[in-house]
């Protein structure tokens, strides 16, 4: 299997200025993600940037790197022109990594990137596992996800999906009294370059404003979505100062 990791990066962050470039004992950030997702199956590495800074410090740790449009309204617009600039299309693979995921296992990069190969009928896979929280089954921060009994998503909100509605009728835990466990989506895309390039062309859903999940423009439009569920939990993110102390003192 052949495929490519593109990490989006962007300068700018309302809750983290600055966050590709942030220290982690001694290497920035989106270079860390970068040697994480080296670690998969990925025939190759590639930092789309949206600033010449974040292209230099890739270069300078042996990253491979492109500079792309600054003012691309969301990641997905911005990984479209890298797969131009990289002359990707057709079915070519894209793992979509995110460039705030330092701790991004890499057989969850390998398990996505086959599960759409084997999945021709569907233009993009993601991932997802186990809610064991009712907490995260009820924050709206929380993405859910329900799947087909294909493994395909029917759709993603940030409401507790499935409601089970006789449990919490009843004033019981649902987590303990469905058989259905519901899922929480982790952001993590393969794609289909050729798709991956169409996709920026797609008018923008009403579900997908409503939610402000932009993957349920894919769903709006009749595409196919596939979904690996994970037995374990990703590693942390980092979207906050708080997140970015907590990752530091795991590599510390």
């Amino acid at each position: 299997m052949n495929f490519t990791v593109l990490v989006p990066a962007r300068m700018a962050s309302s809750r983290l200025p600055g966050k590709p470039l942030a220290d982690i004992a001694g290497v920035p950030m989106i270079v860390r993600v970068a040697q994480r997702a080296a670690l998969s199956s990925a025939s190759r590495v590639v930092v789309a940037a949206d600033h010449a800074e974040i292209v230099d410090a890739c270069k300078a740790h042996g990253v491979s790197a492109l500079l792309t449009r600054d003012d691309h309204p969301t990641g997905s617009d911005r990984l479209a022109e890298a797969c131009e600039l990289l002359g990707l299309d057709g079915s070519d693979l894209v793992v979509n990594v995110q460039g705030d995921e330092p701790l991004i296992d890499p057989g969850l990069i390998d398990a996505c990137a086959a599960l759409l190969a084997q999945h021709p009928e569907c233009v993009m896979s993601t991932a997802a596992h186990a809610i064991d929280s009712l907490a995260d089954l009820d924050n709206a921060n929380v993405v859910k996800v329900v799947l087909d009994a294909a493994g395909r998503a029917l759709y993603f909100s940030r409401a507790s999906i499935p409601w089970s509605r006789d449990a919490r009728a009843a004033g019981l835990d649902p987590l303990q009294s469905s058989a259905l466990a519901p899922l929480r989506h982790m952001g993590l895309y393969a794609y289909q370059a050729g798709f991956l390039r169409r996709f920026p062309t797609l008018a923008i859903s009403p579900i997908e404003t409503v939610e402000a999940l932009e993957q349920l423009r894919v769903l709006w439009h009749g595409h196919r979505i596939v979904v690996h569920v994970s037995d374990t939990r990703p590693g942390p993110g980092v979207d906050t100062p708080e997140d970015l102390v907590r990752v530091r003192a795991l590599f510390a």
